[in-house]
């Protein structure tokens, strides 16, 4: 990982290396990646290097898998949260992972609105948020 984003998430893989995604954060992760190279912000390498990444990651997360219950879930956080439908199933995948106990569980993001979404949730928004709750001690 390099740059900004790396600085500010490896922290955190590397202080909590047990990871939950969404089985589609994949893709949202290759479209950002894939956008960027169309922009010339990311190189071909760059791209390989960050796609090799997010395979390595994935191998070890545990990955909350399409289900009824996700798309419940999300159909709610659509009717509370300013979010879009992939967003929304991001949530709703963290929310089934924790069995809604969202008390002191992380939330690892760098979207705005999804970020406020988890907070009010009731997860502790990560890289630290300050504007939606207090810092880690």
């Amino acid at each position: 990982m390099e740059g900004p984003v790396a600085e500010r998430v490896a922290p955190l893989l590397e202080r909590d290396p047990e990871v939950a995604l969404w089985w589609g954060a994949v893709l949202d992760c290759i479209e950002a990646l894939a956008a960027a190279q169309r922009r010339h912000h990311l190189t071909e390498a760059g791209f390989e290097r960050a796609r090799a990444l997010i395979e390595h990651l994935r191998a070890r997360a545990f990955e909350i898998q399409p289900s009824e219950e996700v798309r419940a879930r999300a159909l709610r956080i659509l009717t509370v949260h300013p979010l879009r439908a992939d967003r929304a199933l991001q949530l709703a995948a963290a929310l089934i992972w924790c069995r809604e106990h969202t008390q002191g569980v992380g939330f690892v993001s760098l979207d705005e609105p999804l970020r406020l979404a988890a907070a009010q949730e009731g997860f502790r928004v990560l890289p630290y948020a300050g504007e939606v709750h207090e810092p880690e001690p």
